[in-house]
């Protein structure tokens, strides 16, 4: 495996509108392989292809609940039911947060690393990193729909 360069804000994949995976084969499961192992390496709940430099659908999450690391290729949310607005963050845009209205729980179909449909319903944090990491599937960082921005002083060395 592999750590990948991420992508940071300005960067013209991060606008796009990702393609659809065609198949997934060996190739795309070792992208997964090394999108699991960039997202821990950079204390990461998930990485959508984009970030990596890739216009393609497919996202990796591991928010540490008992569904351990998901990998999403041409994922698609069917139902959101609810509204809450916490902070989130990105690892494209470092010590920037946000916060972000999302549904509290979503629906999604997606197809796994062997190609079979799956579907799952979430809450919470999972539910929050599924619509973020979706939004980079449409060219949307959190920052475009953020209610406010805080940059974190701390991290980058200013007062």
């Amino acid at each position: 495996m592999a750590l990948l360069d991420i992508v940071k804000a300005g960067a013209p994949v991060l606008k796009q509108v990702a393609e659809p995976v065609g198949k997934v084969d060996s190739k795309l499961r070792k992208l997964m392989d090394n999108m699991a192992e960039t997202m821990y390496s950079a204390d990461g709940v998930g990485l959508a292809a984009p970030q990596i430099g890739q216009s393609i659908r497919l996202v990796v999450i591991d928010v540490g609940d008992e569904n351990g690391l998901l990998e999403l290729v041409n994922p698609v949310i069917v139902r959101k039911e609810g509204c809450a607005v916490d902070q989130e963050g990105c690892l494209s845009v470092p010590d920037v947060y946000g916060d972000v209205e999302r549904a509290e729980k979503v629906s999604v179909d997606y197809i796994n690393r062997w190609g079979k449909k799956k579907h799952l319903t979430a809450g919470g944090l999972l539910a929050r990193c599924i619509q973020h990491e979706l939004d980079h599937l449409e060219g949307v960082l959190f920052i475009d729909v953020a209610k406010s921005i805080k940059h974190n002083a701390a991290k980058n060395g200013k007062e």
